[in-house]
C-alpha cells in the first residue's frame, strides 16, 4: 500500500487511495490531525503529536514545533540532552504517521508521496526525502502542496473543464498554483508562494500587538516557558477572532495575570504587512499563467490558516467571488496526495487522468558579459529552465570560452530569479577541461535535466574532445553525507518511542500537566488530586477502570478550558 503523507508545519496527517477514493488514517488518538511536535519525556521517551505539543508549552527545552520551517539547513535544534536536525525530528513525525497506518491498514507500508510547498527549494525537497529515509519509508514522489489540493477538487468536479487558483496558506508555507483541467488532463499552469508566510506569523503579529497593550509583560520574551505561554494564547485567540468582534488575552507570569482585550478590527490592521505578501505571489502566478482573475472558473482554499475571515475577505475583493472551502482545508492536502498515490499505482478508477507540474524556480548558471565600453564583468545569472516550465524538462544552452588559451570552464549551477547569480542559490558546481584555443572557439554545451520530484542533472558537453560530465544534484551544502545518514539512523533506531497504546493516557497526561500549571490555590490542589489518582489508575493497569477515570478527567478539563467550570 502507498501511503500519502501531508507533513505539515503545524500539523501532519496520512491517507490512502483505497476503493477508489481518499480515505484518511486516524492516529493513535483517533484523530486525523497529528501535530507537528516532538519532545522527550522524563524516560527518555521520545513523544510524537499532542502529547508532545502539550509537554513542550509546560517544558520548552523538552520539546520542537515548526521545525519544519528550517529544513534544508543546517541548523540544529536542542531536544532534552542532543540536538536533531529538522529533517531528523520531521522523520520521527512521519515514523509516528508509519505506525498509524500499518496499524489501521494491517500491513506493513514501505513506500509514500509526501507533500511539500511548491516553493521549496531544491535543498528543502532533499531534506523531506531524506526525512522519509530516515523514517523507513522509500518517496516515490514528492508532491506540492496546492497540486494535491487541486487534485482533491478536480477529481470532485471530474465533469467539468475548468481552471483552478489554489491558495494554501499552511502553519509557515504560503502557496499559489494555478491549474487547469481539460480532457482527463490536470496540468499545473504556474507555481509560487512563500515559504516564511503562515498561521505562525498570524500569531506573531497577534502577540506584537498584545505586547503594545500591555507594557507590564517582560521586554524581553526568551524566556522559553513564557514564549510558549504566550504563543498558546495567541493561537487560541487568532482561532477565536474568527467568530468573534472580540477576545480577551490572558497570560499567567510570575503569579501574575497580564490580559487585555483584542478586536478583530486591530488584529486585521496589525496583519496589514502579512495581507500584502500574501497578494504578491497571487500577481506573479497569474503574470506567469498569463491569466487575468476574470478567467478563473474556481479559486481554492487550503491550509487552517485560511480560516482567518480577513484571508477570506481578502480573496473574496481580489477575485470578486467567494473562494470554493468545499473540503476540510486542514484535510485537502492529504486527500489530493492520496489521488496521486492512487495515480501511481494505476488505480483503475483513476485511469483516465493524466497529472502535470512545474519546475517553481528558474535554474540556470553565471556567465560573463562584455559591455557597451569593451570591458567584461563576470556573474551575470542566466536562465536555462524557466520557472513554471512543465516537468519533466531537459534544456541546453551552448556557452563559449572567454578567455584566449583558456584551459577550464567552471559551471555553476543556480536556483532562483535574480539577475546577479550571487543573489540566487547555489546548487552544485562543475569543472570541464578544455583544450587551449583562442577566445570564443571552444564551445561548451550545458543541459539540464528537471524530473517531476525535484531532482536536477546537469550534463556538461565539450564538443572539441567529446568529453562529458554529470552532475546529479542530490547533494547540497547542507545535506549529509552518507556516514552521517547512515549513523543517523542508527542514532534514530535506538531512540526509546513511547508505546503507541500507551498514547492516550500519557496524551491526557500532558495536558493536565499543563492545566496544572495554569491553575492557582485551591483549584490547582483540587486538580492535582484528580490527577494523582488517575496516575495511582495506570499503575494498578486495569483497562476498564483507566478509560472511565481518563474519560473523566478528559471531561474536568474539557470544562476547565472552556471557562474553569469544574
Amino acid at each position: 500500500m502507498l501511503l500519502a503523507i501531508d507533513l505539515g508545519t503545524t500539523h501532519s496527517l496520512a491517507a490512502v487511495w483505497q476503493n477508489g477514493q481518499a480515505v484518511l488514517i486516524p492516529n493513535a488518538l483517533g484523530e486525523m490531525l497529528t501535530p507537528s511536535a516532538v519532545s522527550v519525556n522524563d524516560n527518555d521517551e521520545v513523544l510524537v503529536g499532542r502529547a508532545a505539543r502539550d509537554r513542550w508549552l509546560t517544558n520548552p527545552a523538552t520539546g520542537a514545533v515548526a521545525f519544519k520551517r528550517y529544513m534544508g539547513s543546517s541548523r540544529q535544534l536542542p531536544l532534552a540532552k542532543r540536538s536533531y536536525r529538522p529533517e531528523e525530528l520531521s522523520a520521527l513525525v512521519l515514523k509516528s504517521l508509519k505506525a498509524d497506518a500499518e496499524r489501521y491498514l494491517g500491513e506493513p507500508v514501505s513506500e509514500a508521496v509526501i507533500t511539500v510547498p511548491a516553493y521549496f527549494s531544491d535543498a528543502q525537497r532533499k531534506a523531506t526525502r531524506l526525512a522519509g529515509e530516515l523514517a523507513g519509508l522509500k518517496v516515490l514522489r514528492l508532491l506540492n502542496e496546492p497540486t494535491a489540493a487541486a487534485l482533491a477538487y478536480g477529481l470532485q468536479e471530474a465533469a467539468l473543464e475548468s481552471t483552478f487558483l489554489v491558495l494554501d496558506l499552511g502553519g509557515g508555507t504560503f502557496d499559489v498554483s494555478i491549474l487547469e483541467r481539460f480532457d482527463g488532463l490536470m496540468e499545473v499552469r504556474a507555481s509560487t508562494g512563500d515559504n516564511f508566510l503562515g498561521g505562525e506569523d498570524f500569531v506573531d503579529a497577534l502577540l506584537a500587538l498584545v505586547r503594545q497593550q500591555l507594557p507590564g509583560l517582560p521586554a524581553d520574551n526568551s524566556d522559553p516557558l513564557l514564549r510558549a505561554r504566550l504563543w498558546r494564547e495567541g493561537e487560541r485567540v487568532k482561532r477565536a477572532l474568527g467568530n468573534a468582534e472580540t477576545e480577551t488575552f490572558a497570560v499567567e507570569w510570575l503569579v501574575q495575570t497580564h490580559q487585555c482585550t483584542i478586536s478583530a478590527s486591530e488584529f486585521e490592521a496589525a496583519c496589514a504587512p502579512l495581507l500584502q505578501r500574501f497578494r504578491r505571489p497571487i500577481e506573479r502566478a497569474l503574470r506567469d499563467a498569463k491569466l487575468d482573475a476574470a478567467q478563473l472558473d474556481q479559486v481554492v482554499l487550503a491550509g487552517g490558516a485560511t480560516r482567518m475571515p480577513m484571508i477570506r475577505r481578502l480573496v473574496a475583493r481580489l477575485f470578486g467571488r467567494m473562494p470554493s472551502m468545499n473540503l476540510n482545508p486542514d484535510e485537502v492536502v492529504a486527500r489530493g496526495a492520496a489521488v496521486m498515490a492512487g495515480l501511481l499505482a494505476n488505480d483503475v478508477a483513476l485511469q483516465e487522468m493524466v497529472m502535470t507540474d512545474v519546475c517553481p524556480y528558474t535554474l540556470g548558471t553565471s556567465v560573463s558579459r562584455y559591455l557597451e565600453d569593451g570591458s567584461r564583468r563576470d556573474g551575470f545569472f542566466d536562465p536555462i529552465i524557466e520557472r513554471n516550465t512543465v516537468l519533466p524538462v531537459s534544456r541546453e544552452k551552448t556557452y563559449y570560452t572567454m578567455e584566449h588559451l583558456q584551459t577550464q570552464v567552471n559551471i555553476h549551477v543556480y536556483q532562483g530569479e535574480a539577475r546577479l547569480a550571487k543573489d540566487n542559490i547555489l546548487l552544485g558546481e562543475l569543472t570541464m577541461s578544455v583544450p587551449p584555443r583562442s577566445a570564443g572557439e571552444i564551445s561548451v554545451q550545458v543541459r539540464f535535466t528537471y524530473d517531476s520530484s525535484g531532482i536536477l542533472e546537469c550534463e556538461v558537453k565539450v564538443p572539441a574532445t567529446g568529453a562529458v560530465e554529470m552532475l546529479v544534484l542530490q547533494g547540497t551544502p547542507n545535506e549529509l553525507s552518507e556516514a552521517d545518514i547512515a549513523e543517523r539512523l542508527t542514532a534514530l533506531a535506538q531512540l526509546k518511542i513511547h508505546p503507541r497504546e500507551q498514547q492516550i493516557n500519557l496524551t491526557t497526561l500532558a495536558r493536565a500537566e499543563r492545566l496544572h500549571e495554569e491553575l492557582l490555590g485551591s483549584d490547582r490542589r483540587a486538580f492535582a488530586e484528580q490527577v494523582l489518582r488517575f496516575e495511582a489508575i495506570l499503575a494498578a493497569q486495569e483497562p476498564q477502570e483507566i478509560e472511565r477515570v481518563r474519560l473523566a478527567l478528559e471531561s474536568l478539563m474539557d470544562g476547565i478550558e472552556r471557562g474553569g467550570q469544574w
